[in-house]
């Protein structure tokens, strides 16, 4: 699968998607200090899961409903970065045909997903 990480995202989740053989355009790699718009841009544009821990993605999203083709939120705040990435991994790998047209929240023992509507 495609993703963009936003820059936001802890690189530990990065390498652990890129060593299961996922493409992961790193925006701290790509050009730090993107708008989050064109952060999305850039998503949509790859057909790609948009990775952040954001939580204006949300209100881009939903409020200002923007268009976006995927997007998993990352809250997993407090732990160390290679828990993190083994979560975000095993959520990836549990949910991955759910997660097209959707908006995820990965959290400490909790995966929820609401689709997006065009």
């Amino acid at each position: 699968m495609n993703f963009v990480a936003d820059e936001s995202v802890d690189l530990p989740i990065v390498e652990r998607l890129r060593q299961e053989g996922h493409r992961v355009s790193y925006v701290a790699e790509l050009g730090p200090g993107m708008p989050d718009k064109a952060v999305l841009h850039l998503a949509n544009q790859e057909t790609a899961l948009l990775l952040t821990a954001d939580r204006d993605f949300g209100e881009m999203v939903f409020r200002q409903r923007l268009h976006t083709h995927r997007v998993v939120l990352i809250r997993l705040a407090g732990l160390i970065p290679a828990r993190k990435a083994e979560m975000v991994a095993m959520a990836v790998k549990e949910h991955l045909t759910e997660l097209p047209r959707s908006f995820a929240v990965i959290m400490p023992g909790i995966f929820r997903i609401r689709r997006v509507s065009e």
